[in-house]
């Protein structure tokens, strides 16, 4: 069944995947071609402007306009041109030019060598407009001069603009993405490791306590012990070992819930943390206030082992050494069972009450940060509940928020 769900999950996910790069896909098309579109548009009007040019010098040349009068004339309609343009004899030859980075007076031989390159390029990008001269006695029409021209630098800016902007785009998102696959191997790398350091923790107590009492009977001090005291304890060590083993072994899988009354599981929590409570150095009571609530769905060994982590972590908290754990019970005002766990440790700042819970987040020196994000993970991907702070004053203590359906 749990194999199912996360092959329709991880489909599903795929899907969400393909759909969202279609979408930026057809985004990024749009962007091209609607600058492409206005390139083209400004590209025309360019043409149209050169040919209007060429149009009026054609009238200009053909009507009885003096020489001075025609140079003022080309003088203010190059004014109104804010694109490149070289004008040339019927032979090809520069004659004059506007819009280049070559001084317009400068005839040189290296000025115009590289005025007929920039004329070159002029022409595989756009055919030159002929300017016509037509003979007034014969009616004949003879090529007066050429106009190549080139795109204005707008144009140019606008041309490039989408693939720039596609450019920094995908640069963002290289670092989106390294980035997020860094954060994801920290924390990947901190799941692992803080699993191994819960493994250790999980299993060091009762295995030690085991070795203690093999030793005992080994060199035969166990015989001013009662034998069968000795194997009470051990068989203590041992079913808590089996509760470790199931703990880890149902970690992935899917969770079996059982309908049941939770607060046995608080007392004897309770109870296994008030026996080694004297061992922390810390004068640490803990208050159970339980009210009646309904039974409720859970599965008893992960549930305990998200109650223990949050128990720990409220121990830890405790910077003093009276400190107050309170437990409590109730419903909700939509009838959901809340499990409250309330000490008075040193709090939680408002900006720190979501880091709480990722993974690898720690205030302790020797912490690893796994307790409380492994507890939040228990209670709402295997139990559907919410684990939340419902209340924190630095200096002053939490309270931890459970909520289940009843």
């Amino acid at each position: 069944m749990i194999t199912s769900v996360k092959r329709t999950l991880y489909m599903l996910s795929g899907t969400l995947r393909g759909i969202f790069f279609i979408l930026l896909t057809l985004c990024v098309v749009g962007i091209v071609l609607y600058a492409q579109d206005i390139v083209r548009e400004l590209r025309e009007e360019s043409r149209d402007i050169v040919e209007f040019y060429a149009k009026t010098v054609e009238r200009i040349a053909t009507s009885d306009i003096d020489a001075k009068a025609l140079g003022w004339a080309f003088t203010n309609i190059n004014e109104k041109i804010d694109f490149p343009i070289i004008m040339t004899d019927p032979n090809g030859v520069p004659t004059g030019w506007r819009g280049l980075d070559i001084d317009p007076e400068d005839r040189s031989p290296h000025a115009m060598n590289e005025v007929n390159k920039i004329m070159a390029r002029m022409k595989r990008q756009t055919p030159p407009v002929p300017v016509y001269y037509k003979d007034p006695i014969t009616s004949e029409e003879n090529i007066l001069q050429y106009l190549y021209y080139g795109e204005s630098k707008n144009i140019v800016q606008l041309a490039l603009l989408p693939y720039i902007s596609l450019s920094l785009m995908g640069l963002l998102a290289l670092i989106a993405f390294v980035g997020f696959n860094s954060i994801k191997a920290s924390e990947q790398r901190f799941i692992w490791v803080g699993m191994a350091k819960e493994t250790a923790h999980q299993l060091g107590t009762p295995v030690s306590s085991l070795l203690g009492w093999v030793e005992m009977l080994k060199t035969g001090d166990a015989q001013n012990t009662d034998i069968l005291t000795i194997a009470q304890d051990m068989r203590t060590d041992v079913a808590r070992l089996e509760k470790v083993a199931a703990r880890f072994s149902q970690i992935g899988s899917q969770s079996d819930l059982k309908v049941q009354d939770i607060v046995p599981i608080f007392r004897d929590i309770s109870d296994y943390f008030n026996r080694r409570l004297p061992q922390a150095g810390k004068e640490i009571k803990i208050v159970q206030n339980y009210s009646a609530v309904p039974p409720v769905a859970v599965n008893r060994d992960l549930f305990e082992w998200a109650l223990e982590n949050l128990i720990k972590n409220s121990i830890d908290a405790v910077k003093s050494k009276k400190g107050i754990i309170e437990i409590s019970t109730g419903l909700t005002d939509d009838n959901r069972v809340y499990i409250d766990i309330r000490d008075n440790g040193i709090g939680i700042t408002a900006k720190r009450k979501h880091d709480i819970f990722k993974p690898g987040y720690s205030t302790k020196k020797r912490g690893w940060g796994l307790g409380l994000s492994l507890a939040k993970r228990i209670i709402e991907e295997y139990h559907h509940g919410r684990l939340y702070v419902k209340e924190s004053r630095p200096g002053e203590g939490t309270t931890m928020r459970i909520e289940l359906c009843s």
